[in-house]
């Protein structure tokens, strides 16, 4: 289909309007497709959008009906609750203006046991599909696959630009230079009101639907988000609400107080309300930019003016960049000047290179920038001016500007309501020298690159004062939280929730942290990884940090086949031994199992030799007491991070969470200790064990930063033979144990120089529960660990971070100021 199957749309439509190139191009009038089908993503409103008028009057001119469809993926990247619930709001706003309007419309959340691709379907029955022109990713990504996947033809409608992008023809890279070649266009369009379109659609049969809208006004999105398997240690910002009221509440308001002193007080981070705030409801189009424009033109006064500079010139200036040049996510859109001195100062000396992890944590030291960082990880935004200064500072921590923009793109979409945003790649890609001209003289790291450090910065913005700000807190009645429990579970809970800004105390019963992460340490023959032996990293949201606990020593791979025969797994068959192909990456703490707990409680409020004997309700909150009856104070959420039966016992004054436990059954294990003096053998590390007693075998002594003054070996016993043997004693075990090695290996038996066994009564979960935490609202409690949703330390840790994002979704905002709006 050519766009001149569009030429007699109105103008103000068809200069918005490219058709999308699909697999078996087909015209209109064909009459193939039964509807039109409008897949609204970025354009989330009734008011003034392009997309819905083109849908609504192509529906109407061929006389069938029009669909709006809107849906929110898990497969994007920087998938959280965050944005999710931001989302969620704005469709549930804008499914409520549809009930006014003569148009069907029906909404779809992709969950793990709903994630058919009804996209597909209802765009190979449409006639057309329209939908918005985003020219970043996610949705660029998801254009495309539907684009490959049906030969409906696509029409794509700018919706957020003042000045179509595509009649700007090419990518510029001054403002200057965009302000002269619009200036035109942007004064014939700047003070139009939009045209309203006023006709009946004939509406479509929701018995056509593949699948069943949500009605999301009768619906909990704090429970929508729970099913899905996102990020849900990107918490919901609370006093940013998505849809039109909201956008359009928080506009009007800075029109009256804000807007006329903007030229003045912009730049002052510490007057939050002299900006507008209003970057997450333009990038999601729920509000329309045309309007904002329009009646910020209408008051003349320097503020206006310099607001419209940015909106009309800095903003869409970005969107047109990223519309033409497609590598707008990649080191190689920066200028080419830019580029050849970035890489020539790659080399220079840095104080410090920080991970994802400790950057994204806010932990550098730099009292602005941490604040900043702190700003994006609660609050979800960051003042402009302050994130320039962000920006650049990362180039000072990183290896390469390769790197440097990865983290930029990273921390910013990652926590920003407004990431992923055209506007956002054209402020990150300036902290690189985009959209800017070298600065002499040259210097370090930066070359001519325009520096802007956060000490000078720090001149003008008292780092205290701005510290004081963003961590105050935005939710109301600041609840107490307890986490009983300080494994891997609970641990990654509770550094999740004060990282939030949350009171936490954990409490555990051991002497350490890190549960079945555990190391058993002797005076005279080292250590022994007797719990967990190693992990594996499958799931996006656990590899992130996985890999930046790489990069910082917290962990190691095991084995390294890069080391030779000795580093590799083998598998023991009744004497014979084979090998694993190097497929899957093993990673184990550094320098022993438990380096990951103490980690992860590093910063915490952790209260150990503390066993929880009782749970009780009381005055609204919830009394803790220790296995002597003694108080530990009041809380008024609890995270219960302890095995499934523990969880149960001390959750019976619950039953509705209680009953959902008891049954999960734990299978033990019996493990084997010993040391000897002379190696075993050279030619593996770790062995899977076939028939026989023992399940698994490692050399200790071979993993990353243990001492190898001795080779300790580790036996771990199947649960079969375990529940056979379960009260033996430790010797007993340990020489069963041992016997059973000799046979599976063929090793000639030797003495040990220590030996000794422990028993694990509760090691695997038998059948985990199908949901990664079981969680009651009314009461404020959720329960986690390997027994939900997946056993392990993966499953484990992504247990943790669903029972966080449970607790996080319970936070209200403190009231909001009256708006006469």
């Amino acid at each position: 289909m050519k766009t001149e199957s569009l030429n007699w749309l109105p103008s103000h439509l068809f200069e918005r309007c490219r058709v999308v190139d699909s697999p078996r191009l087909s015209t209109l009038e064909s009459n193939v497709g039964d509807f039109v089908l409008y897949w609204m993503r970025t354009a989330v409103r009734c008011d003034e959008n392009p997309a819905l008028d083109v849908a609504r009057l192509v529906a109407k001119k061929y006389d069938i009906p029009v669909l709006v469809y809107q849906a929110i993926s898990s497969d994007y990247r920087y998938a959280s609750d965050r944005h999710h619930t931001f989302m969620l709001q704005g469709a549930r706003d804008v499914q409520q203006q549809f009930e006014s309007l003569p148009v069907s419309y029906a909404f779809h959340l992709a969950t793990p046991t709903d994630s058919k691709p009804h996209l597909i379907d209802l765009a190979s029955r449409a006639r057309l599909v329209v939908t918005e022109d985003m020219p970043v990713d996610p949705p660029r990504r998801f254009l495309n696959a539907l684009v490959n996947k049906v030969s409906t033809p696509i029409a794509c409608v700018d919706t957020a630009c003042v000045v179509p992008m595509q009649l700007v023809g090419e990518p510029i890279t001054r403002a200057f230079k965009f302000r002269d070649k619009t200036k035109r266009l942007r004064k014939e369009r700047l003070n139009l009101a939009w045209p309203s379109v006023d006709i009946e659609n004939r509406t479509f049969d929701a018995k056509d639907l593949p699948f069943e809208s949500i009605d999301l006004q009768s619906q909990s999105i704090a429970d929508l988000v729970a099913q899905c398997e996102i990020d849900h240690a990107v918490g919901p910002v609370l006093d940013t609400i998505g849809g039109s009221k909201h956008g359009y509440a928080r506009w009007n308001r800075f029109k009256k107080q804000g807007l006329g002193k903007y030229a003045k007080l912009r730049n002052n981070a510490l007057k939050p309300d002299a900006v507008s705030r209003m970057s997450a409801y333009l990038h999601y189009g729920m509000v329309s930019p045309m309007r904002l424009a329009r009646e910020a033109a209408s008051q003349s006064n320097a503020g206006a003016d310099k607001y419209l500079d940015e909106l009309l010139i800095w903003r869409e200036l970005a969107y047109t960049f990223c519309h033409f040049r497609h590598d707008h996510d990649q080191i190689s859109a920066i200028p080419d000047w830019a580029l050849e001195t970035l890489t020539n100062h790659s080399s220079d000396r840095r104080q410090q290179i920080f991970s994802w992890e400790r950057l994204a944590r806010a932990k550098t030291g730099d009292p602005l920038w941490d604040a900043a960082q702190q700003s994006l990880l609660v609050q979800g935004e960051l003042h402009n001016n302050v994130r320039m200064t962000w920006g650049k500072a990362i180039l000072n921590w990183c290896e390469s500007p390769q790197r440097a923009l990865e983290l930029l793109f990273d921390l910013n979409h990652r926590y920003a309501l407004d990431g992923r945003d055209p506007a956002s790649y054209g402020g990150l890609l300036w902290c690189l020298g985009q959209f800017d001209r070298p600065f002499e003289p040259t210097r370090s790291i930066f070359g001519s690159v325009r520096p802007r450090s956060t000490a000078e910065h720090a001149k003008r913005l008292d780092p205290e004062k701005f510290q004081m700000q963003v961590s105050a807190p935005r939710f109301d009645s600041s609840p107490k939280i307890a986490v009983i429990g300080a494994g891997i579970s609970g641990l990654f809970a509770a550094r999740t929730l004060v990282d939030h800004g949350l009171e936490v105390t954990v409490f555990e019963k051991s002497r350490g942290c890190g549960g079945r992460m555990s190391t058993r340490r002797t005076d005279q023959f080292g250590t022994f990884d007797h719990g967990a032996q190693y992990f594996t990293a499958r799931d996006r949201r656990f590899k992130r940090y996985v890999r930046s606990w790489l990069r910082d020593g917290v962990v190691a791979r095991w084995p390294d086949p890069d080391l030779g025969p000795a580093q590799r797994i083998a598998v023991l068959n009744n004497g014979d031994t084979s090998y694993k192909a190097n497929g899957e990456t093993r990673f184990v703490g550094s320098p022993s199992m438990n380096a990951i707990g103490q980690h992860l409680a590093r910063d915490l409020n952790v209260r150990l030799n503390t066993q929880i004997g009782e749970i009780r309700p009381r005055d609204g909150q919830h009394a803790v007491f220790d296995s002597n009856g003694e108080s530990l104070g009041a809380f008024d959420r609890i995270v219960v991070a302890v095995l499934a039966f523990q969880a149960a016992k001390l959750l019976e004054p619950f039953p509705s969470l209680a009953s959902k436990i008891e049954n999960v059954a734990m299978n033990p294990c019996w493990a084997t200790m010993a040391s000897f003096s002379q190696p075993l053998t050279d030619q593996w590390s770790g062995a899977f064990v076939h028939h026989s007693p023992l399940s698994w075998v490692a050399r200790n002594s071979t993993k990353p930063d243990r001492d190898t003054a001795n080779e300790n070996w580790v036996l771990h016993a199947t649960p079969e033979w375990t529940i056979k043997n379960l009260e033996l004693s430790r010797e007993d075990a340990a020489d069963l144990m041992l016997t059973a090695f000799w046979e599976a290996s063929g090793i000639e038996p030797r003495q040990p120089e220590y030996v000794t066994a422990h028993r694990w009564r509760y090691a695997i979960p038998v059948d985990p529960t199908t949901d990664r935490c079981v969680f009651d609202r009314p009461i404020g409690i959720v329960a986690c660990g390997d027994w939900a949703g997946g056993p392990r330390v993966e499953g484990a840790f992504l247990s943790g971070m669903a029972a966080a994002g449970r607790l996080l979704g319970m936070l209200t905002a403190i009231p909001a100021r009256s708006a006469s709006e």
